[in-house]
């Protein structure tokens, strides 16, 4: 296990999972480059930790105040050790509700924000040689659920674009990890946004489940001990390509797998049906 102390880079510090996340790494002795649009939001931690936090005015989907902000974290401690994508927020909604331009902002935020930090951050990374990014995923990246298509559909890009990644910069001594929780209980459904307008006809589909996803006080997860996991996996000479969290992920994730095994299973004769037939031509001589 890798334990040296390490900078952490992290989006969106100010709360939920990057919140907890930037509490245990100060409280680990490590440092923290804790950006977000709400600085004044962890001045009780720059308070408590002035020599090991550095609090970051960052908006990702603005590139120069990504750049920035890397410099900033560079001049500061020298160097970056682990990048942790954690900024986004979730649309919540039927697909036919959400407007364009909700969908647009979904998106630009949770797929392109996150893509414009890694790219920013790689050509350093891929100078040392070194580096380990988490972007956090959710299980509701892997499968989706009524009302969650266009979150999820953020999510699946993620999910996309980091598994080929992974391939490209491992051979440059890069690590990159999925984080996918499950039901946390932390400020998510609070900072969810729904459609200006609703269509009745997903009243008792869609609309009752965004009303129980509301309520994060009865989630099984607890933020504080994913952070721990987190932290675990950026100390592991080993980790994985994706971290499932939470029992209530794992259950979804199994779920789609045996959903998918079984599919495959009932249709592979259709499936095997659609190659060319084995050429059956001969010369004559």
């Amino acid at each position: 296990m890798n334990t040296d102390n390490k900078v952490w880079f992290i989006t969106g510090s100010n709360s939920g999972f990057g919140r907890c996340l930037t509490e245990a790494v100060l409280a680990k002795g490590d440092k923290v480059v804790a950006t977000t649009r709400h600085p004044e939001a962890i001045e009780d931690l720059v308070k408590q930790y002035p020599d090991t936090v550095k609090a970051v005015n960052l908006d990702i989907t603005k590139i120069d105040e990504i750049s920035q902000a890397i410099d900033t974290a560079l001049s500061t401690f020298g160097q970056i050790d682990v990048l942790v994508n954690n900024a986004g927020f979730a649309t919540m909604g039927a697909v036919e509700e959400i407007a364009d331009e909700q969908i647009r902002y979904q998106f630009e935020v949770n797929c392109f924000g996150t893509l414009n930090v890694i790219k920013a951050m790689l050509s350093y990374f891929r100078q040392r040689k070194s580096g380990h990014i988490l972007n956090v995923s959710s299980a509701a990246g892997l499968t989706a659920f009524p009302g969650m298509g266009i979150y999820s559909a953020s999510k699946f890009a993620i999910e996309g674009y980091s598994e080929a990644l992974a391939q490209e910069i491992a051979p440059l001594g890069i690590k990159l990890t999925l984080v996918e929780p499950g039901g946390f209980r932390t400020n998510g459904p609070s900072s969810m946004t729904t459609p200006d307008c609703q269509i009745d006809d997903y009243e008792e589909t869609v609309h009752k489940l965004i009303k129980m996803m509301s309520d994060s006080s009865n989630l099984p997860g607890d933020p504080d001990k994913a952070a721990q996991a987190m932290i675990k996996v950026v100390e592991s000479d080993n980790p994985p390509l994706r971290l499932v969290l939470g029992e209530d992920a794992l259950e979804i994730v199994r779920q789609k797998i045996e959903s998918l095994e079984k599919e495959l299973k009932e249709w592979s004769e259709v499936t095997l049906s659609t190659s060319f037939e084995n050429d059956q031509t001969s010369s004559v001589g």
